[in-house]
């Protein structure tokens, strides 16, 4: 079974904390991607959803599911995203897809966040992944500093503006010993708007593709 293979199963997987009437809120990336497909074939069931991007809601219309902003819904029961790391304390490294801030909101703003991913994405320690920041560009040289006191090599996204108008750092070789209190670390430096760390407010189900199955974390 190929990786692709490993995500959709995990994806169809998420259907099953789908509910009638339900507004979803969904994630952004090759994994959420297969989620959207799944949505699709019960599309009549809910609602409709809230995308944690551009891209996403673009792709949901395109399935026929209608597009809510979160300011209308109010919080949500259920979130499905992927990640980029995840451990088996359901901590998670997100923001491959430079939609963490995004993502961030409707995580919080939902009742259960179940993550989606292939068992390559589960790790021992959160850190190999590079740590997305999504920063206010003028403060990229003073928070790209503050990452290296903090250990890191901090790299600039090149070419990429987030949807909410800003950059990206990508930030190498963190011990990321304790995601809480760096998530916390992080979150004061001015000018950041949002750490890719997911472990204040991590995944409450990580539903991982294997071979032959689905292993579901909680």
């Amino acid at each position: 079974m190929t990786i692709d293979d490993q995500k959709k199963i995990a994806a169809e997987a998420a259907l099953e904390y789908v509910q009638n009437g339900d507004v979803i809120g969904v994630g952004t990336g090759s994994t959420a991607n297969y989620f959207i497909a799944a949505l699709a074939t019960v599309k009549g069931k809910i609602d409709g959803a809230v995308a944690s991007s551009e891209a996403s809601a673009e792709r949901l219309r395109g399935h026929g599911i209608a597009v809510m902003a979160l300011s209308q819904t109010g919080d949500l029961p259920l979130y499905v995203d992927g990640a980029d790391e995840a451990t088996r304390h359901l901590h998670l490294i997100k923001g491959a897809g430079g939609a963490l801030t995004r993502e961030k909101i409707v995580a919080q703003a939902s009742e259960k966040f179940v993550c989606i991913a292939d068992h390559s994405k589960l790790v021992d320690r959160l850190g190999e992944f590079p740590l997305p920041l999504e920063v206010i560009p003028m403060a990229q040289s003073m928070v790209a500093r503050r990452m290296v006191k903090l250990g890191g090599q901090p790299q600039l996204r090149a070419g990429f503006t987030t949807d909410n108008g800003n950059i990206i750092i990508d930030v190498r070789n963190l011990d990321i010993e304790n995601p809480v209190e760096l998530e916390r670390r992080i979150n004061q430096i001015p000018g950041v708007v949002t750490v890719g760390l997911f472990a204040i407010r991590g995944a409450d189900v990580l539903l991982l593709g294997r071979e032959s199955e689905v292993e579901v974390l909680k």
